[in-house]
């Protein structure tokens, strides 16, 4: 792998060292010792935070297209924030539990 060698690994003069690999989160480019993968439909993605994570996985509400990171509703293959936009876009049957 490049850059593993002693020499490379070793800590910068005035900065704590890391104990972990240091990785780049896939959608701010944010290089961070405490990165986290999400493992989704066989890819592996990389963020440095939830709110990337967010902005890379939620899927998007087809009528209003708000993210959804809460229930959602599927319907037919479409994915809705709620039952009123899935309403909206003509789906029949389908409610809110609260």
């Amino acid at each position: 792998m490049p850059g593993d060698s002693p020499s490379a690994r070793s800590p910068v003069p005035g900065r704590r060292p890391t104990l972990w690999r240091m990785a780049t989160c896939e959608v701010c480019g944010n290089s961070y010792g405490m990165t986290f993968e999400v493992h989704a439909q066989g890819a592996v993605h990389v963020f440095d935070c939830f709110s990337c994570a967010i902005h890379r996985m939620a899927p998007i509400c087809e009528h209003c297209r708000v993210q959804i990171i809460g229930q959602g509703v599927e319907a037919d293959g479409h994915w809705y924030c709620g039952a009123h936009c899935a309403r909206a876009e003509g789906k029949t049957g389908i409610v809110d539990r609260v």
